[in-house]
């Protein structure tokens, strides 16, 4: 049986493979573009980037043209020196001389096999930020194993060694060097600490279902909250949802607007009675300061919001249909909850002693839009 040949991919399909990557297209439909009968060779090609696309190669601004290297080349065959054809082009003669010397000098010398040697040999990655600092390598390594993300890091960073320059990296380094594992800087398992455990960058573009809305008896609209709740001005006002699992299993997670602070609440059951019940209980221990709304998407477990605000004297207000942004504070927590709970994990399993503990280590950590304080650190700051 012969052997089927490999087929590869030309440096202009390499650029569509990357172009369509980066507008959002998914593996599957990269490959039929470039018709692939399948995606294994698509996906190659982005896992050994780690799905960051690599930068355009361009020559250095010192760098003989092919242009030039034709120039050396009539010159040689018309008998020039290499002073006169070095002055033709503008160059040191000591440039001619190292090109000839490189490429077979003057019997041998082509201008289009010089040009491709030295673009070639030019393919040198130079070593990351993380390479060349070993002390700054062991603290970004530190923190992601306590999972903070790279943004975060870098942050600290910024915020506590603001007179050493050697102590800076970006979020970005951070991740190719997590991603392109050829590096070889950042061990892999350390990926399995990001909040989402992936392997690469994903594409953009993704879509999300909604779901289906429930009518909530007397809700009181967003729309009517409170101007400080709006803009942050005090503590006290929470945003609210369920994170859910398998088996119809549920979490209540809460965030505060102002400090970001998140509690999460153990739960019986999605109904109205379980999570109003758990969550007012939860409420009240909060001090009266930190008691002023919380805000809510239209799912029918706050269907019995009037008891709620009987028994913990906070209004709740209910975002407009098909609006998870009005509750972005709250959504972004989720999503970084994921990583602890992931989509399809029974959530019953967990105490509340153990909510408590994942709560506490988001809380712990530094927050970008809170110039990289910690939410418990803010909520310590308001609370005095």
């Amino acid at each position: 049986m012969a052997e089927v040949a490999r087929i590869w991919f030309t440096p202009k399909q390499k650029a569509e493979l990357w172009g369509r990557w980066r507008a959002g297209q998914c593996v599957a439909d990269i490959a039929r573009a470039l018709e692939r009968r399948n995606k294994s060779g698509v996906q190659r090609i982005l896992a050994l980037g780690g799905g960051i696309s690599p930068p355009v190669r361009r020559r250095a601004a010192g760098a003989l043209r092919p242009q030039e290297r034709e120039e050396i080349s009539r010159g040689i065959a018309a008998g020039q020196s290499i002073r006169r054809i070095a002055a033709l082009l503008g160059r040191a003669p000591s440039t001619v001389s190292r090109e000839l010397k490189r490429h077979g000098g003057r019997v041998a010398y082509r201008a289009s096999e010089a040009d491709a040697g030295a673009w070639a040999r030019a393919l040198r990655p130079k070593r990351c930020r993380l390479a060349t600092h070993p002390r700054l390598r062991w603290r970004v390594a530190e923190k992601l194993a306590l999972q903070w993300s790279p943004e975060q890091i870098s942050g600290w960073l910024k915020r506590d060694f603001p007179a050493d320059e050697g102590m800076r990296v970006s979020h970005e380094t951070i991740y190719r060097s997590l991603f392109v594992q050829a590096r070889a800087v950042l061990k892999k398992e350390l990926m399995r600490h990001l909040r989402t455990a992936r392997q690469m960058r994903q594409a953009k573009g993704r879509t999300t279902k909604s779901r289906p809305l429930g009518q909530i008896v007397d809700a009181v609209s967003i729309r009517e909250r409170p101007a400080e709740a709006e803009d942050r001005a005090v503590p006290g006002h929470w945003e609210g949802d369920l994170l859910s699992g398998a088996n119809n299993t549920h979490i209540v997670t809460l965030v505060e607007r102002r400090t970001r602070f998140a509690m999460l609440i153990k739960v019986a059951g999605k109904d109205t009675a379980s999570v109003v019940n758990a969550l007012s209980k939860h409420v009240r221990t909060l001090p009266q300061e930190l008691r002023r709304s919380l805000t809510w998407d239209r799912g029918k477990e706050m269907a019995d919001h009037k008891a709620f605000t009987l028994a913990t004297e906070v209004q709740v207000y209910f975002c407009d249909p098909r609006s998870p942004w009005q509750r972005g504070s709250n959504e972004n927590t989720n999503g970084l909850l994921r990583q602890y709970f992931p989509k399809g994990r029974d959530l019953s399993i967990y105490s509340q002693a153990y909510l408590n503990s994942i709560a506490l280590r988001l809380n712990q950590r530094p927050r970008q839009t809170l110039g990289f304080a910690s939410p418990a650190d803010k909520l310590a700051e308001v609370l005095h």
